[in-house]
């Protein structure tokens, strides 16, 4: 209060001298400042209204974005409390109801049983002490399950980091370029996927289930088109009773367990310059990754290059469409390495793009805002590291998941 009001003396002391210094003109300062305003430039009457309301601040005066943000910490019963107390919390209470829950950031650590999750929508670290991964690497995530496997032994099995349930699954000899699976574990229809491109024609591929005691391998046919020599192929993700995944120039193909089958999706592509050969002296030197993810269907492909802005591509029909502010209409898109996720209206966090890099002297992740075309925090750092380190991945939670931890 004591510096606010030494700048406030400041400002009156300045204007008092600017004033002195003009010319008088005719009539004086009273034609030319009415006898209700003072020098700060602010009537009376304002002053005085300004200073009953600050004295008695309202919580209806708070703004939409942070209602959203505050009522969306609240369970059912609380929610539907503060929706009674006037339209703009009802407003904002059915909001919250509305949208999406965001994944979780889980931290693997190299050495030890302790595990750190971030929830980025209310930025709070928990620490779970989970022995049952230790000396484990991760190999994918969906529905809040992860697929593990034993660093020595290579034996492989899915775990709940929330519910602790561990299911083991038959050891996979395949080395493997991609690995995922379709659903939880528990759901009776999960499928595994593990292939890889053995050359152009020849995809050897295993499929298993959790129940299984073996994988059945067997080489298909398969002729990749493209080949990149610093993009070998994205994250694979399940919808539409297929898996898919993008190659190294950014082309959609899909397996089909059913009939045990590979092919391409027929899409036009949209050109990308981090991946072009009329811009590779520009972009050579630097990381660049491609990530895929799907909404209720739609998928989505994103491209990055270091400390370049993300370019996001959307497919429609059989069209690929960039992305920008205008279009993205609310959703968040999470990258990663073993899975990618697309939420829609999150408070605060819409129309941006999120990655599994947590800077903790600011508590938040790093992200893009398409709205404001930067990185967040600045990107100064960026060119020295990597925004999606292999430890890190994010991991759908359960409705009650503080009740775990």
């Amino acid at each position: 209060m004591a510096a606010r009001s030494r700048i406030l003396q400041f400002h009156r002391f300045s204007l008092r001298r600017r004033l002195s210094l003009c010319p008088a003109k005719k009539g004086g300062l009273a034609r030319e400042f009415p006898s209700n305003v003072d020098v700060k430039g602010f009537s009376f009457l304002e002053s005085k209204n300004q200073s009953k309301k600050e004295a008695k601040p309202s919580f209806a005066d708070l703004t939409l974005c942070l209602l959203e943000v505050i009522i969306s910490q609240l369970d059912l019963k609380d929610n539907i409390r503060a929706s009674a107390v006037c339209k703009t919390w009802r407003e904002a209470g059915l909001y919250v109801l509305k949208v999406d829950k965001p994944p979780w950031l889980i931290y693997l650590p190299k050495r030890g049983n302790l595990f750190e999750l971030y929830d980025p929508l209310h930025q709070k670290m928990y620490t779970l002490n989970l022995p049952e991964l230790a000396k484990s690497t991760v190999c994918y995530s969906r529905d809040g399950w992860l697929l593990m496997r034993k660093t020595i032994s290579r034996e492989m099995f899915f775990f709940n980091p929330f519910t602790r349930e561990l299911i083991n699954v038959p050891k996979c000899t395949l080395s493997y370029d991609a690995i995922a699976f379709s659903c939880a574990p528990t759901s009776g229809t999960c499928v595994l996927l593990a292939f890889k491109h053995v050359s152009y024609r020849i995809t050897t591929t295993s499929t298993c289930h959790p129940k299984a005691t073996e994988w059945v391998t067997e080489d298909l046919q398969f002729h990749r088109r493209f080949r990149s020599e610093t993009l070998n192929h994205s994250n694979v993700v399940y919808a539409k009773r297929r898996f898919y995944c993008l190659d190294g120039q950014g082309s959609l193909y899909y397996f089909d367990p059913s009939s045990r089958r590979w092919d391409f999706s027929y899409t036009y592509l949209l050109p990308c310059p981090y991946i072009s050969d009329r811009f590779s002296y520009q972009y050579e030197r630097k990381k660049k990754r491609i990530f895929l993810a799907v909404r209720k269907g739609v998928f989505f492909k994103i491209f990055t290059c270091d400390g370049e802005k993300p370019i996001v591509h959307k497919l429609e029909d059989i069209n690929w469409e960039e992305i920008n502010s205008t279009t993205i209409d609310g959703l968040t898109i999470f990258t990663g390495l073993y899975s990618s996720e697309v939420r829609l209206n999150l408070p605060w966090m819409r129309n941006s793009v999120y990655f599994p890099r947590l800077r903790f002297n600011v508590k938040r992740c790093v992200s893009y805002s398409l709205d404001e075309e930067r990185y967040y925090p600045r990107k100064q750092w960026q060119e020295q590291e990597d925004l999606c380190p292999i430890e890190n991945l994010w991991i759908r939670p359960p409705k009650k998941a503080v009740d775990f931890m």
